[in-house]
């Protein structure tokens, strides 16, 4: 049974279609990418999902039906809007929060405490939200939706304004809350983090789910005819490259029509090269985005619809 199922749901904020017919599901121990430009409709979905809004068409099952008050305790939502105290200590800001989810206040504190010290921020704790920078902020924000321990997790540009380190942190700690069997939805606009983490993701744009399915294969889906080579020694003349382009030691090759990817290998081959590396060029995740998508539509609104992103 999936943690949550959104069959075919329907929003408009009066002529506005944000939404339009758009389904997806996420399993427990998963990470679905929810993704798509600004004003796609992302949030609107999740707002939906979370029954904040209504939606006019569809349904949204969560943990196996209706969403009630109790099951809202068992989700952990971190908006790309934060919503901490500023005016307020750190950690009694934080101990409050994980009691609203219906933790008690020592269980609240002891666990507020231990990931205090994980995210490198008790030294900290006694400071005002508002004194804290914003990658310490980031990372308080993250305590806060994790420190219940939920089922479902849904996080909106988690890796803002943290540096390298501090990203590496939060990817691990989401790759632990999957191994735990945790069902995570992970909304981003940076495709490579989408591309290590997610095991499938949904791609909307206009309201509308233009792209879905598990990430390998829908880069091989959109892969072009090009591989990827690296040899020792001399290369021998190759037929059907129409175009080369370099990275160290790697070729990267655009093949002609009518020329596969085994008929260069064996040419290679049966030329006596050395290939160290011979692979089908598949593109990244962002180059997905960008031909599905397409560049800017003036249509599009640059700061999401009615509050979305």
């Amino acid at each position: 049974m999936d943690a949550v199922e959104v069959k075919r749901i329907v929003k408009s904020f009066g002529s506005t279609r944000a939404v339009q017919d758009v389904s997806f599901g996420v399993r427990n121990g998963e990470i679905l990418g929810l993704l798509g430009p600004n004003g796609a409709g992302k949030t609107t979905c999740i707002r939906v999902l979370l029954d904040i809004f209504k939606p006019d068409q569809g349904s949204v099952s969560v943990f196996g039906g209706p969403m009630t008050e109790a099951k809202k305790d068992r989700i952990g939502y971190m908006p790309e809007e934060r919503g901490l105290y500023q005016d307020l200590a750190l950690q009694r800001c934080l101990v409050y929060l994980a009691t609203l989810k219906g933790l008690s206040a020592s269980e609240a504190r002891q666990r507020v405490g231990q990931y205090l010290q994980q995210f490198d921020l008790a030294a900290h704790r006694d400071k005002k939200v508002k004194e804290l920078s914003k990658g310490m902020q980031q990372k308080a924000q993250l305590i806060n939706t994790i420190a219940h321990w939920p089922d479902l997790i849904i996080i909106d540009e988690p890796f803002a304004a943290l540096d390298p380190v501090n990203t590496q942190m939060v990817k691990d700690l989401m790759l632990d809350l999957k191994r735990d069997g945790r069902a995570i939805i992970l909304c981003t606009h940076q495709m490579h983090h989408a591309e290590e983490l997610c095991d499938r993701i949904v791609l909307i744009d206009r309201g509308r789910v233009v792209l879905e399915g598990a990430l390998d294969e829908i880069r091989r889906q959109y892969a072009g005819n090009a591989v990827l080579v690296r040899v020792t020694g001399a290369l021998p003349e190759v037929g059907g490259v129409l175009q080369e382009t370099r990275h160290n030691h790697t070729r990267h090759w655009t093949l002609a029509e009518g020329t596969s990817p085994q008929d260069v290998l064996k040419h290679l081959v049966s030329s006596g090269a050395v290939v160290e590396q011979f692979e089908i060029a598949l593109p990244s995740l962002e180059e997905v985005f960008i031909k599905v998508v397409g560049g800017p539509d003036p249509g599009r609104s640059p700061g999401g619809e009615a509050g979305d992103a």
